[in-house]
């Protein structure tokens, strides 16, 4: 079944694009925000947007957002862009995330990837984080030429297929592919076409599969363990806690790093308050909001 996503969307995301530097080597959006949702509850029209922008130069990036947009940070922004840098990189899945941010008249929630880190990712499934993210339906806002990343991204679609498809029976419904890793493709469910599939397979996953599998003391090398996997009827359930090795770790680690990142909304009307009476005695420099816009928070100007 085919998601919808939102009429004149694009023009939305893209007036909300124009708030950031420009410097992207991609942009997407993604969530309930941007696709309709089924039944009577879901409220598009409310919802929080969400973006991962990813860049080249995330020092440079930070640099130039903390100018346009200083009140989007938590405390970490008067520690520079160099350190919002360091915790993005080094600390859980490489994002860093500024939720709860007014923009154009919408709430909305923004991450951060280094574009090294994303590609990475993508080819490896270090932490499955973006790399998962970029295998549902997400809504391409902005993309440049960068041949390595392009090609990372169909590889990751062709390896949440390949993966789909060891995890599955022999005999399964279009839905049921969907669910478990979306994609089309040919499956080949004896030994041979298994240990084939794993082959391909993320290295990272490969890893996890041969941890799991591998008895300890004996350290055996990954491809026999593999060979071993593939004539097991259970062979399915082995790649299945191979990604779960590698996803709640990084999910964890990731939401640990959003208390330091995020800022309340309590705290972001506390400073803007502040700025605004700072500013009633005398006019302080630009630093990414209007202090006489409407509403309770502030919003980013482009």
């Amino acid at each position: 079944m085919a998601l919808q996503a939102l009429q004149s969307s694009g023009v939305a995301f893209r007036r909300i694009l124009s708030h950031f530097p420009e410097e992207l080597s991609l942009a997407f959006a993604y969530g309930s925000g941007v696709y309709r949702q089924v039944g009577p509850s879901a409220d598009q029209k409310n919802a929080m947007l969400d973006f991962v922008f990813t860049v080249d130069d995330p020092v440079a990036w930070h640099s130039k957002n903390l100018k346009k947009n200083w009140n989007h940070y938590s405390f970490l922004k008067v520690l520079g862009p160099k350190i919002i840098t360091t915790v993005q990189n080094d600390y859980g899945a490489g994002v860093y995330y500024n939720p709860f941010i007014m923009c154009d008249g919408r709430l909305i929630k923004y991450g951060v990837i280094s574009t090294n880190i994303l590609i990475d990712d993508l080819l490896n499934w270090n932490n499955l984080y973006i790399a998962g993210r970029l295998q549902k339906p997400v809504k391409i806002i902005a993309m440049n030429e960068n041949i390595a990343l392009r090609s990372a991204l169909d590889k990751n679609l062709r390896s949440a297929v390949t993966t789909a498809f060891l995890m599955l029976p022999e005999s399964f419904s279009e839905e049921d592919l969907f669910i478990e890793i979306a994609g089309l493709s040919y499956s080949d469910k004896s030994p041979e076409g298994q240990f084939t599939q794993l082959m391909t397979l993320p290295k990272t996953l490969q890893r996890q599969i041969n941890h799991i599998m591998d008895p300890p003391g004996k350290n055996r090398d990954v491809e026999e363990t593999l060979l071993q996997v593939a004539h097991d009827p259970d062979c399915g359930e082995v790649v299945r806690l191979g990604l779960s090795a590698i996803v709640r770790p990084s999910s964890m680690k990731q939401s640990t790093k959003g208390i330091f990142t995020a800022v309340t909304e309590r705290e972001r009307e506390a400073e803007t308050q502040a700025e605004r009476e700072a500013g009633s005695m005398h006019r302080e420099p630009d630093v990414g909001f209007d202090p006489g816009s409407p509403g309770s928070r502030p919003e980013p100007k482009a």
